[in-house]
Parts: C-alpha cells; structure tokens; sequence
C-alpha cells in the first residue's frame, strides 16, 4: 500500500432530509463514469484514498462521511443513527445532490448495509452496479466474526475507548498497513464518539427484508471478500451470492476485512472492470 495521498478531493456540503449536514468529496473527470464509495463503520472518505489515488484520471468519484464520522454533523439523538430511512436517504441526497446520473456504488462493511437501505427505500433504477466489499448485507448474527465490533458498555475510559479501537482497525487487516496509514486510520476512527457507536449498533434490518430486496435487484452485482476476513465471515458472502443470482463473487485469498487497501492493486482493476462493464447497455 503506498503513503503517497492524492490531493484532498474538492468538498461540498449536503443537508440530509432530517438536517444533518453531510461533508462530501469528489475527484476526477466531471464527465467519466461514476462511482460512489460508501465507507465502513468508525471510518470515512479516507480509507478510500487507495481508490482516489488509482481512478480519478478515469472516473468520476465521489465518496461522503457518514453522519457522525469524519467531518460530517454529528447528531446527538440515537434516533437519527436508526430506522429504515436514515441511511438510505443519506445516500440518495449525495447522489441528488451531486447530480449523479447512473452511478456505481461501491459499499465496504457498514457501507453495504446503507446500499441494502437504499435498495429496499429506493430500488436499483438510478444506479448501474454495486459492489458489495466485505459486508455483512445480510444480518444473520453467526456471520459476525471474533473481529466484529463488540456491544461497548454505557461508560467507558478515554484509554478504553482508544484500546477499543486500535484493536478493531488491527483486526480489519491480515495484511498490516504501512504505520502512517495505521496511524491516519486510527485517527478518523476515535473522531467517532462511543455514543454515536452505540447508536449505530441498535440500528439492524431483518433478514427477510434485505433478502426480498436483493432478489429484486437487476443491476451488475460484484461481491468482493477477503478469505480470511475475521470481521465478517466469507458466508456472509456466499449468502449474498445465492440471494442474488447474477452476482460475481472475487475471492481475495490472502485478504481479511480490507480488499481494497490490502491488495489495492487487483481490487482497483477489478473495479475499473467493473464500471466500465456497467455502462454498457
């Protein structure tokens, strides 16, 4: 993985429809195919920079922080972290907002799941593909790996916190990041308050209700999954797959819950693919 950072995409502001102000980045060719990328849990836009660094000469990418991570708002109320709306309803306003005609969205871990939220709210008509990475889509609970994020107590330590989350950025690499890019990621991950996390980990879909969604999808499905991903398990994958019959899955064999950073090299190919694939009649 190289430590050379691509300038920091152009910013804009969004209002989600409840208020929140969402910050949102953009790079490349205002005219190239699209591609959103949509984060994981206690991350943001950052951990995409592999991504912006290989495709923005080509694409048109735009990627956006979660409300409550990164430099977005943070609300206060546990409700706005919850429901079957609010994270689909995020998505939708980025993508309005920043005009996106057919983009592809590209969804890691908790990124994944706000694309099913967008898929059961809104369906699959305004985008081109999706791109599954290492995301629990389907919440059956025997899927969540010994590295998933673990229920956090209602008081904890500023030293718990921050032991918290360096062993939940460790356990997202089998392949350990440069100690510049581990010391980044760790940053933007404790700018997420534990009562924030709290807030998120009551927010859960039923499975039926996602697997209804996903077997309506018509759009070009690619699951990406490391092998040896400890956060979510490679059923979780495998589930998915068969729920949605076109889907492609990609094997990283030697990968744990970070693909894209891992082996950025074969994950960007494979996404240039892909896109470039979804444009086509």
């Amino acid at each position: 993985m190289t430590d050379e950072r691509p300038a920091e995409g152009a910013r804009s502001d969004v209002r989600a429809p409840d208020g929140t102000r969402l910050a949102v980045y953009e790079w490349g060719k205002a005219e190239g195919p699209e591609i959103v990328l949509v984060h994981g849990f206690a991350q943001c836009h950052l951990c995409f920079e592999p991504q912006v660094h290989a495709l923005a000469d080509r694409f048109r990418v735009v990627a956006f922080d979660f409300r409550g991570h990164g430099a977005s708002e943070q609300p206060a109320d546990p409700a706005a972290y919850q429901g079957h709306h609010v994270w689909a309803d995020d998505l939708a306003a980025v993508m309005a907002a920043k005009g996106l005609k057919r983009p592809v969205l590209v969804g890691w871990s908790m990124g994944g799941r706000v694309i099913r939220q967008y898929l059961i709210n809104y369906g699959d008509a305004a985008i081109a593909g999706i791109n599954f990475v290492a995301s629990l889509v389907i919440e059956e609970p025997h899927f969540r790996g010994p590295g998933a994020p673990k229920p956090l107590p209602d008081r904890l330590t500023l030293a718990q916190e921050i032991d918290n989350a360096i062993d939940f950025i460790d356990g997202c690499f089998v392949k350990k990041p440069s100690e510049a890019v581990f010391r980044r990621a760790l940053a933007y991950n404790v700018l997420v308050p534990a009562a924030v996390r709290r807030a998120i980990a009551g927010w859960s879909t039923p499975a039926p209700l996602t697997i209804d969604a996903l077997r309506r999808v018509t759009v070009p499905v690619l699951i990406t999954q490391g092998r040896q991903d400890n956060v979510v398990l490679p059923a979780a994958a495998e589930m998915a797959a068969r729920t949605i019959a076109h889907a492609r899955v990609s094997w990283f064999d030697d990968c744990g819950h970070s693909p894209f950073a891992e082996d950025a090299g074969r994950f960007n190919d494979e996404l240039a693919a892909f896109v470039m694939a979804s444009q086509r009649p």
